[in-house]
């Protein structure tokens, strides 16, 4: 598929494995898919706890710019990761979140689901939550196929826990698969011709 140019934003805390799932994402779009990719990350000073982000940008031509700048999707997986960082969406933008943990969502174009607990459930760890995530974000996103996510994910993980992470990444797929996205805002910005 031809893009000119994908923006994913990924965000949460320390500790909660948001630069891992940033890089199976880049190494899916980049390695399996065949698209230049750029990775870049920030976080506070504080190894666990503090807020991080990442952002992947993905695009068929070389990419100029190697940081976000309207974004296409984005992650949240707690409350101050998206208060910090939800922002510079494009109008059809798509906000992700772990629903356990965000309470409030800055936009209707969201997509709301207990990432953690379908975690807990289905893999009996909370930390393989930004495995359930990334399927979900692989699941919703326009230009990733879901083997290359799966590829991406068995080259990354630790060894011996690619049985682990594949149950976490199959659940975040089916909890997606479940949504219906046909029942968003087509925009997050508001159609300037209709009546509020």
């Amino acid at each position: 598929m031809d893009v000119d140019r994908f923006e994913i934003r990924l965000s949460g805390s320390g500790g909660q494995g948001i630069i891992l799932a940033s890089i199976i994402l880049a190494e899916a779009a980049g390695i399996f898919e065949g698209y230049h990719v750029s990775q870049t990350q920030s976080y506070g000073p504080e190894a666990r706890g503090g807020k991080c982000k990442a952002e992947v940008v993905i695009s068929s031509k070389q990419i100029d710019y190697p940081k976000a700048v309207q974004i296409d999707m984005m992650l949240a997986m707690n409350q101050a990761s998206c208060d910090a960082y939800c922002y510079g969406f494009k109008p059809n933008g798509l906000l992700l979140v772990d629903s356990g943990l965000v309470e409030q969502v800055p936009t209707s174009r969201v997509v709301e689901l207990p990432f953690t607990k379908i975690a807990r459930e289905a893999a009996g760890k909370d930390m393989v939550a930004n495995i359930v995530a990334l399927g979900v974000l692989g699941y919703l996103c326009p230009i990733l196929s879901i083997n290359s996510l799966e590829a991406a994910m068995a080259a990354r993980v630790p060894k011996g826990t690619e049985k682990l992470n594949n149950k976490a990444l199959q659940a975040g797929i089916n909890a997606a698969s479940k949504f219906d996205l046909d029942n968003l805002p087509r925009s997050i910005i508001p159609d300037e011709e209709e009546e509020i």
